[in-house]
């Protein structure tokens, strides 16, 4: 394995030798930009985006456009990614950070050619020299999604919350809003957290189970990451008898059929599609020549509904309809061009 001096060196060197590219920097480019969608690692919920780069490419008349996925999640895979995407002529990137605070370094790197940056789905950590971070207000749907809850269960029990990996930046927010909503129960709520549970399907699948064999008390549950909230929804659904109430996180085929069945209160949809696909259109008019207005936000929410029993088969125009709002009048509100 490459030594960390060596790595730093070779990454430096790649930098210098495409920003003096002449065509390759950003920022005034009087073509198209080059857009990559590069997440974290693997996972579920960015599947949208790889359609959403595709229609950006079409409708925006990118130049390319490319969505990438590192094979783990670990920053210095991340980071080797998005290097290669450099020396292949991309100019613009839509990242999901690996780590908030640690992906700083590489978006600087990019900046420095001239090329911006947006985070989709989830923020890098400020100070950055990230433009815009396009994401779910994770906190104030993961307080939604609890109230629910606690309101189906009557305003008391034991509340079971299944939540995502803790390098995720939005798993700290997440968690402070569910407490915060248990808080406002009073003592009348017990709260169980099972954190680090959104690896993958098995890991969730045995992470619920056990919780549920094991508190045979629990009355509600919360789940807000993609993994524990189709585990729940499965469990829940073998049980069978409706008494234990949820409120899970995203629209996997496995949720909305126990939505839409009953076993579950509703799930929080996000918008992963429309992250990635205003994030493209950014990226262009920035490569164009576009700069951030100095009063524009770094956080732009992309949108969250509540997906309950009667907007299975709808919420999916919802979000289509948000998308184009946010997208058609971008400019004018964050941008000077």
């Amino acid at each position: 394995m490459t030594g960390k001096r060596e790595a730093v060196s070779i990454l430096i060197g790649l930098f210098v030798l495409t920003a003096c590219g002449g065509t390759q920097g950003g920022g005034g480019g009087t073509t198209a930009a080059s857009v990559a969608i590069v997440p974290g690692g693997p996972h579920p919920y960015f599947e949208p985006m790889r359609g959403a780069i595709a229609d950006a490419t079409t409708d925006f008349k990118l130049t390319k456009g490319s969505f990438e996925v590192p094979t783990d999640w670990k920053q210095d895979l991340q980071n080797q990614l998005l290097t290669s995407l450099a020396s292949k002529g991309y100019n613009g990137f839509g990242i999901f950070p690996t780590d908030g605070d640690a992906a700083n370094g590489i978006v600087s790197q990019l900046v420095s050619r001239g090329d911006p940056v947006v985070a989709v789905g989830g923020c890098v950590h400020e100070p950055t020299k990230t433009s815009f971070c396009l994401a779910t207000d994770v906190g104030a749907s993961a307080y939604t999604a609890a109230k629910a809850v606690i309101q189906a269960m009557g305003g008391k029990g034991v509340l079971l919350h299944g939540t995502g990996l803790l390098t995720d930046p939005n798993t700290q927010l997440r968690d402070q809003a569910v407490k915060k909503a248990v808080g406002e129960a009073g003592s009348s709520v017990t709260l169980i957290t099972l954190a680090d549970i959104d690896k993958d399907a098995q890991t969730a699948d045995t992470a619920i189970n056990q919780a549920l064999a094991a508190h045979k008390d629990i009355t509600g549950i919360v789940t807000t990451a993609y993994n524990p909230t189709v585990a729940a929804a499965k469990a829940l659904r073998t049980l069978g008898d409706k008494r234990i109430k949820m409120v899970g996180i995203d629209d996997d085929p496995t949720t909305l059929a126990a939505v839409k069945d009953g076993f579950l209160v509703g799930s929080m949809g996000q918008n992963p599609y429309g992250q990635a696909y205003i994030g493209a259109y950014a990226l262009d008019q920035m490569h164009r020549g576009c700069k951030k207005k100095s009063d524009a936000p770094y956080f732009i929410d992309s949108g969250t509904l509540l997906i309950s029993p009667d907007k299975t088969t709808t919420y999916a125009n919802d979000f289509k309809a948000l998308t184009k709002q946010i997208t058609d009048g971008f400019k004018a509100k964050y941008l000077s061009c």
